[in-house]
């Protein structure tokens, strides 16, 4: 017999635990399910420990160019590996069980553990090695998240490689790592990894780096990380593995006689993928799309009434603050009487290398593609002081303006606090506000955010 509940969710990454807390607030009888790790993607193998390895990497980084400070450190500089995982660890473990816990002791929540599959529209069953046990709701919500997508390449199978959630378990350094992918979760652990001693190559298919970004900061990207030693490899179309002694030797090139890469290790950075493949979504008649993202309308719907789909398994965002945004849609919608919608939200995101990038709204190609007349503003930040303070003047500011309502379309700072500093202007941007408000206003005296106004001041046409 089917224990009955007000509504299901299935996952508890970002979005699940708030969503439960609001709806057990609202008097609602309330199951969770959730089939490995408390806190999904981002508290175990995501934002949380890559950040954390990120950190450690800095220290290393900012300890051996001591001498440009000044500041004189006699020795060899070390990396414990074991150690930086360990400190890793702790960190991980703190997160994940401040959600278990929240979870486990949440009124009115009844926590389940197990492969929760839909059986119909209203029905949810959980496999566990205790047995199966069979749930009903009115409301289902599916926050199931996503993983690392493992594409068919020749001889990937024939060698060990890595994902951004196995690197987790590593405690040593590889001696050099190779990487398959140029985009954001490929370039932070090859900056990471080279900062705390490997040898690093980066394989990327198309002609530039984060291909989702204007050339020009692919380009300035590009300069950052081989500045460090970080060999990068464009255009490899055809990327194929085979072991050789004890070694994984990488080609690159469709081209015959080109040179092989010889690395010890791979990280596979290719993409991510929905976990829909097992979630019973045909039982219950729940669409996707061609790429297995469930499909939902502006406020997170899907095409059966009483179930939503929140969180990176919809295709609405891939980051952390989409699915927590999924969240706050949701319950605006369904307890707040605030037709709050997906498509109010303004792109942000970041790259979290160092220096780092922060992005709002448009890109240029958005921008020019739109065909509305535009201003744009940009400085180095060899022009900032603070960058020329702390000797990282690497990167530049960029800004977009709509030239009839001076309104801000977009920006990138791609520098040092760029990843902060950024959402001085999205908030501007969601004031709906011209950007003379920001150009008029005094900001503090020595920082980034002050060069901001005096971009704003040198706007130019957009040609």
């Amino acid at each position: 017999m089917a224990e009955r509940f007000d509504a299901i969710i299935i996952g508890t990454g970002q979005a699940g635990p708030s969503l439960a807390q609001r709806m057990t607030g609202e008097g609602m009888k309330v199951a969770i399910i959730e089939r490995k790790l408390f806190g999904g993607t981002c508290v175990n193998v995501g934002c949380i420990p890559t950040k954390t390895l990120v950190a450690s990497a800095r220290a290393a980084y900012m300890a051996r160019r001591g001498g440009d400070f000044g500041v004189v450190i006699d020795g060899d500089i070390k990396v414990d590996m074991k150690a930086v995982k360990a400190r890793k660890d702790s960190v991980v473990l703190q997160s994940n069980q401040g959600v278990t816990n929240w979870l486990k002791n949440m009124d009115n929540l009844s926590v389940f553990e197990g492969h929760g599959r839909l059986e119909s529209a209203n029905a949810v069953s959980v496999d566990s090695e205790a047995g199966s046990e069979r749930l009903e709701a009115d409301k289902i919500i599916l926050n199931v998240g996503g993983r690392a997508l493992v594409p068919e390449m020749p001889g990937l199978d024939d060698i060990g490689y890595y994902t951004n959630a196995n690197i987790m378990d590593v405690d040593f350094l590889p001696e050099h790592l190779v990487i398959i992918g140029g985009s954001y979760i490929g370039l932070e652990f090859a900056q990471m990894y080279r900062r705390f001693g490997s040898r690093v190559t980066v394989v990327q298919k198309g002609d530039r780096l984060i291909p989702r970004d204007d050339p020009e900061i692919g380009e300035a990207v590009r300069d950052i990380l081989e500045n460090e030693g970080i060999d990068i490899r464009l255009q490899a179309e055809c990327v194929g593995f085979a072991k050789r002694g004890g070694q994984v030797v990488v080609s690159a090139s469709c081209a015959p006689g080109d040179e092989e890469i010889v690395g010890s290790h791979v990280l596979l950075a290719v993409g991510r993928i929905p976990n829909t493949d097992d979630l019973g979504l045909a039982a219950a008649g729940v669409a996707t799309n061609s790429r297995g993202f469930i499909t939902v309308d502006d406020q997170l719907a899907t095409n059966v009434p009483g179930i939503w789909a929140i969180g990176d398994a919809n295709g609405r965002g891939a980051f952390t603050h989409t699915s927590y945004n999924d969240y706050e849609i949701l319950a605006a919608n369904m307890f707040d009487n605030d037709p709050r919608r997906v498509s109010d939200r303004i792109t942000a995101y970041g790259l979290f290398i160092d220096p780092p990038l922060g992005r709002v709204g448009m890109t240029e190609a958005e921008v020019r593609a739109s065909g509305r007349p535009a201003l744009v503003g940009k400085m180095m930040m060899t022009r900032v002081g603070r960058a020329r303070e702390r000797s990282e003047t690497q990167g530049f500011m960029q800004i977009f303006i709509d030239a009839e309502s001076h309104k801000i379309l977009g920006a990138a700072i791609l520098g040092i606090g760029g990843d902060e500093i950024i959402h001085a202007l999205l908030d501007v941007m969601y004031a709906d506000a011209p950007y003379t408000v920001i150009q008029r206003a005094m900001h503090i005296h020595p920082t980034v955010t002050e060069l901001i106004p005096t971009m704003l001041g040198d706007l130019k046409p957009l040609e």
